[in-house]
């Protein structure tokens, strides 16, 4: 584990009564969301990957969660009211600008604590088809010893539509939890090739969920990478996340 590890806390969460009051808001009367497949965490530590397509995915997982999720979130939303929101809520801000082994720990505390975290392996927005992870989801997951659980987000963007766009009110959406698996590094493997590794793990199990909870709720992925402002998210490489343990 890194310094880091040792050190830092899993986030607060003093606002959570009303972020649950928020969420049942944003997943239920702004959109009407259908959840299925918390009974995979419904206790202990579980560490959510989730496929990105739209600006709403994170708001819309949090929201559809009975737990408290702390989302790994780029630092940039961190200002003002809103950025004030998010720490009565427990999200974790995250550099992406370089090393950001305090995110990652602040991950790692928050499932030793038996908790929730949620991050987007991929990076950025786009089609949500998880054609490519970064590394820092397995190095959260290798040093926790956390299950991974891949989470599909189905509907927050269609063909055509922004990024960074909200979808339209009353919009029929989905969030799909499927069956958790754990993250081994096997004996005598290098921290970099166990890391890139478990990162491809995770990109197949995962890609192969979404194409899974597509086919079952009928809600296609968007065709196109989408338009506007990126969100990066959880961008760390195997070498600004720090060493294995």
């Amino acid at each position: 584990m890194s310094p880091a590890g040792s050190t830092v806390e899993a986030p607060r969460a003093s606002g959570r009564w009303w972020g649950a009051v928020v969420g049942f808001v944003v997943a239920h009367v702004l959109w009407r969301t259908r959840v299925s497949g918390r009974h995979h965490y419904a206790t202990g530590p579980a560490l959510l990957a989730v496929n990105h397509v739209s600006v709403l995915d994170g708001p819309l997982v949090y929201s559809a969660n009975r737990r408290q999720v702390h989302f790994l979130v780029k630092k940039e939303m961190f200002r003002g009211l809103w950025g004030w929101a998010l720490r009565q809520v427990g999200q974790i801000p995250v550099d992406r600008a370089g090393s950001d082994r305090t995110a990652l720990a602040a991950a790692v505390a928050v499932l030793r604590a038996g908790g929730v975290a949620g991050i987007f392996p991929e990076g950025s927005r786009g089609r949500g088809d998880v054609a490519a992870v970064r590394t820092g989801i397995a190095w959260i997951a290798l040093q926790s010893g956390a299950p991974v659980v891949p989470v599909a987000v189905l509907g927050t963007r269609r063909t055509g539509e922004r990024t960074g766009g909200l979808p339209p009110l009353r919009r029929r959406l989905h969030v799909v939890a499927g069956e958790p698996f754990h993250l081994t590094r096997p004996p005598g493997v290098p921290g970099k090739v166990a890391l890139a590794a478990a990162a491809e793990e995770v990109r197949v199990r995962l890609g192969a969920h979404v194409t899974a909870a597509a086919a079952a709720t009928g809600e296609r992925l968007p065709d196109d990478a989408g338009t506007g402002l990126t969100e990066v998210t959880a961008t760390t490489d195997d070498t600004q996340a720090g060493p294995l343990a």
